[in-house]
């Protein structure tokens, strides 16, 4: 099992969350054992019902993944994810490509077709009939990163005779979906080779809920379930809560991520809060008990 940190992309009035801060946990991830670095896709977050003026914002995801691209060398990097609604399909699969070189062949293309309505309105970007333009996205997206030449025509988005060059380092960029709907969860089983679900702390009905929904999906696109990597978001925060989080301590670290094991999960991704060195360290320290 492949165990990923989320890298902290967030900053409240301009403080915090800055490019130094976050190279230097990335590489203390790398160099502390991680398999993974990530990256979340936001112009920022507010509560509902809060006020304009008291959002979180986020650091724009794909200009720091090309810079870990060029600064680490051996963790893969992936999003988490990508709201393909933000950016053109056929710029987002060229935009994958490039990086994917820069990174020497690390990347794990995550995409995800979005769900905080205040982020669209405020910069402009429809949220109606948000899965259908998902699914346009996949179509487009995805053969252009495995090197075809693609043509559509959608409601949505088109491309014409359009190809990536230079060519992708790698026809088999893996592709994750963030889903648990049944109509994501198929596209899914029909597109991606990885799927992702979160938020957890350990393993619980929920999961075993939407684990049981994708075997569906599976089923009914015909796809051998095998063949899809599982990936689960975990919280691991100040305080443990089984249902919701894991505590910031090494044996608790270490205890569930042999829980998740046993359910067989193939990459975790831990989002780490807070997103500091000590933090970090502890979790790292975990994951090496784990490892034992």
């Amino acid at each position: 099992m492949r165990i990923g940190l989320v890298l902290p992309q967030a900053s409240e009035d301009g403080a915090g969350g800055t490019w130094t801060e976050i190279l230097g946990l990335a590489r203390q991830a790398e160099e502390g054992g991680a398999d993974s670095l990530w990256l979340s896709d936001h112009f920022f977050y507010r509560a509902a019902d809060a006020p304009i003026g008291s959002e979180t914002g986020y650091h724009e995801a794909w200009t720091l993944l090309s810079a870990l691209a060029a600064t680490t060398r051996r963790v893969e990097l992936g999003t988490l994810v990508l709201a393909t609604s933000f950016r053109p399909a056929g710029l987002l699969a060229k935009m994958a490509a490039t990086v994917d070189d820069v990174s020497g062949g690390r990347v794990i293309l995550g995409l995800g077709c979005g769900w905080h309505e205040p982020e669209y309105e405020a910069f402009g970007y429809p949220f109606d009939h948000r899965v259908g333009r998902f699914e346009e996205a996949l179509r487009i997206i995805v053969p252009l990163v495995h090197g075809q030449r693609v043509t559509f025509d959608g409601a949505y988005g088109q491309v014409h005779d359009a190809q990536i060059r230079p060519a992708p380092i790698r026809p088999d960029l893996p592709i994750l979906v963030a889903a648990k709907g049944e109509r994501m969860l198929r596209l899914t089983a029909r597109h991606a080779d990885a799927w992702q679900t979160a938020w957890f702390g350990r393993p619980d009905d929920r999961y075993r809920e939407r684990h049981d929904a994708l075997l569906v999906a599976c089923e009914t696109e015909g796809r051998d379930p095998g063949t899809l990597e599982v990936t689960v978001g975990v919280e691991v925060t100040g305080e443990e809560s089984a249902a919701a989080s894991l505590a910031v301590d090494a044996r608790a670290v270490a205890d569930g991520l042999a829980a998740w094991q046993e359910t067989g999960a193939d990459h975790l991704q831990l989002g780490v809060n807070p997103g500091t060195r000590e933090s970090f360290a502890t979790v790292l320290d975990g994951i090496r008990a784990f490892r034992g």
